[in-house]
């Protein structure tokens, strides 16, 4: 067995397990059991486990952030010095996220790993993602500050998680999802469907008016002219 098909097939069986049982439930041995390789395979190939984890992740997000830095150089050339439209900001990155090549599984057993990297305490994962990929997300999120300038720092950082919560949810259960949409209304729903029917609920949720409370810290706190 060839190494490259050996560091595919203890990846390719490492994301199907931590999506469905999580990580810390997921041992090595689990992982090379299924994989039909031994402990020693996986210790020589990624060292530790934490390793493992993060290998999984970069399989997609080294693709995605290639491509998702390149379809923002395209926006800013076209807007110039001015602000990028919100929508235009989460149309670019879901279009990103549907592009990166996802012939290994698919598009819910990352969504899925993405939502147990944030449910469950993998601070390392955190830390890894934020060292590796965090310039495309900072270039991300401060293009969607220019997008909406009224929204103190604070709310936009709550409105942006909470929009990453409800793509996760949305896309990680797609297969419930579809199978609703079949039986109850009689719709054949793809991916893209949901994507597009998903923009108007975010960008409407990004931009809905700020709570009572937090309008009025933003006013109390305005200079005195």
């Amino acid at each position: 067995m060839a190494q490259s098909d050996t560091v595919s097939r203890i990846l390719d069986t490492a994301e199907v397990l931590f999506a469905e049982r999580g990580f810390a439930e997921t041992s090595l041995r689990n992982i090379t059991s299924k994989a039909r390789v031994n402990l020693a395979a996986v210790n020589y190939h990624f060292g530790s486990k934490k390793a493992l984890i993060q290998a999984v992740f970069s399989r997609y997000l080294d693709p995605f952030t290639q491509r998702f830095h390149g379809a923002l150089d395209e926006l800013e050339a076209r807007y110039a010095d001015s602000p990028i439209p919100l929508e235009e900001l989460l149309e670019t990155m879901a279009t990103t996220v549907l592009a990166v090549p996802a012939e290994r599984n698919s598009l819910k057993v990352f969504m899925r790993l993405l939502g147990l990297a944030y449910s469950q305490a993998q601070g390392h994962l955190r830390r890894h993602i934020q060292e590796q990929y965090g310039d495309v997300f900072t270039r991300f999120t401060g293009l969607v500050r220019k997008a909406t300038p009224d929204l103190p720092d604070a709310e936009r950082f709550w409105r942006l998680h909470f929009m990453l919560g409800t793509v996760i949810f949305t896309l990680s259960g797609l297969d419930a999802l579809r199978d609703i949409a079949s039986k109850d209304y009689q719709e054949q729903v793809t991916v893209r469907d949901l994507v597009r029917r998903l923009r108007p609920v975010v960008v409407a949720a990004m931009n809905a008016p700020l709570p009572q409370e937090v309008e009025g810290a933003q006013h109390a706190n305005a200079p005195v002219s």
